[in-house]
C-alpha cells in the first residue's frame, strides 16, 4: 500500500512540475504585446521569443520582423556590451518569418542582417567580431577585435552548429551544411559545407543542380488532400519500396491526383478506396500524360 501511495504522489508531483513549467514558458515568452523587460527597436507582429531567453542586450538597436520564431536560450546582442549608445541606425536586423533554433547566438558588434524566411538549426553562431592576434606578445583576448558586417540573404537554411564569421556575405536561398564555418562570399542558390566552407553544389539555370541531386525531388501534397487520405497514401508506401524511385514517385503522384479529383469517393468519410500495391492498374488512355508530366508532381 505504501509503495502505491508513493508512486501516486510521485506521479502527481511530476504532473504538477510539468504543468508549472508549461505555464512559466507561456508566461515568460516575449511578444510585441508582452515584451516584458525587453524594449526592442522593432518587434514584429506574431514574433515570439521562447522562454527562457538567452543573453539579450542592446535591444533598441535590434529589429525583428513579423512572424519570427526565436527558440529557447537564443542570444541576441547589439554592441560589445550593454548600455552603449550605438547611434541612430539598427545594428541587428532580422527579416520576416525567420526561425532561430535553440541555443543559437547572433553577436552584432557591427551590422548583421538576416534576410526574410531564413531557418537556423540549433546552436548556430553568427558573429561580426573576431579577436586579432597581431601582437605575439599580448594575450589574444586583450587585443582589440576586428569587426566586419555580416549579411545573410533571404530564404537560407543554416544547419546545426554552423558558424558564420565576420565579413560573410551569403546569397539568396543558400544551404549551409551542419558544422560548416563560413567566411567570405557565397553565391545565390548554392550549397556550402566544410571548415572553411566551400561550394559543393550550385544551381545552373540551364542544367539544374550541379552536381545533380542524388535523391528524387519530394512529391508535394496536392491541395484538398485530407488527413485520412494521407494515411491511406502512407499505407501504400510498403508496396512501393520494391520499385524504382521514378515509378514510386509516379504512383504516389497518380494516387494523389485521383484523390484530389474525387470529392466524395467511397463511404468511409470521403476516403477513397485504396488498391493493394500488387493489384493490376487500369491502362492509361492513349495520349494522356503521367502525373509527373501533367503538373501533379515535379519530375524526379
Amino acid at each position: 500500500m505504501f509503495s502505491s501511495l508513493t508512486a501516486w504522489r510521485r506521479r502527481v508531483a511530476q504532473r504538477a512540475v510539468h504543468a508549472g513549467w508549461a505555464w512559466v514558458q507561456r508566461t515568460g515568452a516575449v511578444t510585441a504585446e508582452r515584451p516584458g523587460r525587453l524594449r526592442f527597436g522593432a518587434l514584429g507582429h506574431g514574433t515570439r521569443l521562447a522562454f527562457p531567453q538567452g543573453t539579450v542586450f542592446g535591444e533598441p538597436w535590434i529589429h525583428l520582423g513579423d512572424h519570427c520564431i526565436i527558440g529557447e536560450q537564443v542570444t541576441l546582442t547589439a554592441g560589445m556590451m550593454p548600455d552603449l549608445d550605438l547611434g541612430p541606425d539598427p545594428i541587428l536586423r532580422i527579416g520576416d518569418g525567420v526561425v532561430l533554433g535553440r541555443g543559437s547566438h547572433v553577436i552584432a558588434d557591427t551590422t548583421v542582417t538576416i534576410g526574410s524566411d531564413c531557418y537556423f538549426g540549433p546552436y548556430v553562431y553568427v558573429t561580426s567580431t573576431n579577436h586579432s592576434y597581431d601582437d605575439p606578445h599580448e594575450p589574444i583576448g586583450k587585443q582589440w577585435p576586428r569587426m566586419e558586417p555580416v549579411d545573410i540573404g533571404p530564404g537560407c537554411w543554416i544547419g546545426t552548429g554552423a558558424v558564420i564569421l565576420p565579413g560573410a556575405r551569403i546569397g539568396r536561398n543558400v544551404v549551409v551544411a551542419a558544422g560548416a564555418v563560413v567566411r567570405g562570399s557565397v553565391p545565390d542558390h548554392a550549397v556550402v559545407a566544410g571548415a572553411p566552407a566551400r561550394v559543393v553544389r550550385r544551381w545552373d539555370p540551364e542544367r539544374g543542380w550541379q552536381p545533380p541531386l542524388r535523391t528524387p525531388a519530394p512529391v508535394p501534397i496536392p491541395e484538398g488532400i485530407t488527413p485520412e487520405q494521407l494515411l491511406a497514401l502512407a499505407e501504400l508506401a510498403p508496396g512501393l519500396e520494391g520499385g524504382s524511385s521514378e515509378v514510386a514517385a509516379e504512383r504516389r503522384a497518380s494516387e494523389a491526383a485521383e484523390y484530389r479529383s474525387s470529392e466524395a469517393a467511397g463511404p468511409g468519410g470521403g476516403v477513397p478506396e485504396v488498391r493493394p500495391a500488387d493489384a493490376p492498374r487500369e491502362p492509361r488512355p492513349a495520349g494522356s500524360a503521367p502525373a509527373a508530366e501533367s503538373g501533379g508532381a515535379p519530375p524526379a
